[in-house]
């Protein structure tokens, strides 16, 4: 288990994207990512030899302080937050914020499943990348399913995923409740495009933007 991660970031904001849009959320950047996505806009995440380690103890006294200032839930994110072991992180936070005025504290993980699982989360957010597709278990468990449109094999990938999670959904793993959601890479216009015109096509996806980018918050 590691007791240490390297941090790009730790905030508190709105969570911009997805189903809990527009909700107080406390944000850890962890750095590192060996997907390589070509439109991502965290790219200065990847090399986590660039960033410091910051003990678990110390991120959760800002999660208990930011749990204070209202903050409904942690979110997880990178860079690919599941290249680390998260077994000890969310234990001690899960142990530690659970009190008589408080139950645990939720944790949300945004990753595009390429890692082997550890953690536990109340929800989960695959954000799957065509180049190097998903292990199984995150398309049957995930809570959140958001496909990142950039061009017009992107919208095929996603077509693939949505037949693909048909065929599956059967399965006794499988979290029937999941959302769908298709969003377009940042200042694409063509993602823009085939991002909208895909929504209007399949009723079961919806539209996701990245909100807080035009409100100019982190």
């Amino acid at each position: 288990m590691t007791n240490f991660l390297p941090i790009v970031e730790k905030f508190h904001s709105l969570q911009g994207e997805g189903f809990h849009t527009g909700k107080s959320a406390f944000f850890i950047r962890l750095a590192g990512c060996e997907v390589g996505c070509s439109w991502c806009d965290t790219k200065h995440s990847w090399n986590s030899k660039n960033y410091p380690l910051f003990s678990i103890d110390s991120l959760l006294r800002e999660i208990i302080k930011a749990r204070l200032n209202g903050a409904a839930f942690i979110v997880l994110t990178g860079g690919e937050p599941l290249h680390h072991n998260l077994d000890a992180f969310c234990k001690i936070v899960k142990n530690k914020t659970n009190n008589a005025k408080h139950k645990s504290i939720k944790i949300h993980i945004e990753t595009s499943g390429v890692s082997e699982f550890s953690g536990v989360y109340d929800w989960i957010t695959l954000s799957p990348k065509r180049h190097k597709p998903p292990k199984e278990y995150f398309l049957n468990k995930c809570d959140e399913l958001k496909i990142i449109i950039n061009d017009k094999k992107d919208v095929i990938f996603a077509e693939e995923i949505s037949e693909y999670l048909s065929k599956i959904k059967d399965n006794r793993y499988f979290n029937a409740n999941k959302k769908f959601f298709v969003q377009p890479a940042w200042d694409s216009h063509e993602g823009y495009k085939l991002a909208i015109e895909f929504a209007k096509r399949n009723p079961d996806w919806t539209l996701s933007l990245q909100i807080h980018k035009y409100l100019s918050i982190q």
